[in-house]
């Protein structure tokens, strides 16, 4: 799980507890992503979930190799992580169903732009399939590995 936030921190639990006031917009949502105790996070200062934080090496020390990526901010914060994920080679997903952009016909282009650049799978996430913890496509769409 990647944390985001324009008012950056490096503690993460504050953070938590922070995006689960009462007045912040995003509760809703916080609150159905709230991390486990055992689960690993990584906070991004910036646009890319690799940017400056320790992804990639906790990445590859848990052995993953396809990476599903979704999120507010398709056509910046979602292009930028998918675009360092291919350019280090892991296998990527992002549901069009979990990928909102500012404008709509925005959102679609960068859909189409990873799929077409990155090989990302763009499979809508109802059409997703997962066995022994590894994603399958009833599409077969590139970066596909079942």
């Amino acid at each position: 799980m990647v944390f985001s936030l324009r008012r950056w921190r490096s503690d993460f639990r504050k953070l938590v507890q922070y995006c689960l006031d009462n007045s912040v917009r995003g509760r809703p949502v916080v609150r159905q992503l709230l991390p486990e105790e055992d689960d690993y996070f990584v906070l991004k200062p910036k646009h890319s979930a690799f940017f400056q934080t320790n992804l990639e090496i906790l990445l590859k020390y848990l052995g993953v190799t396809e990476l599903i990526l979704t999120g507010m901010a398709g056509d910046i914060c979602v292009l930028f992580s998918a675009n360092d994920a291919y350019m280090r080679d892991f296998g990527i997903f992002v549901p069009s169903d979990c990928v909102a952009s500012q404008e709509v016909e925005q959102n679609r282009q960068v859909l189409a732009l990873m799929q077409r650049v990155l090989k990302a799978n763009i499979t809508p996430s109802t059409e997703l399939k997962f066995e022994n913890t590894r994603v399958s496509s009833p599409l077969n769409a590139p970066g596909l590995t079942s």
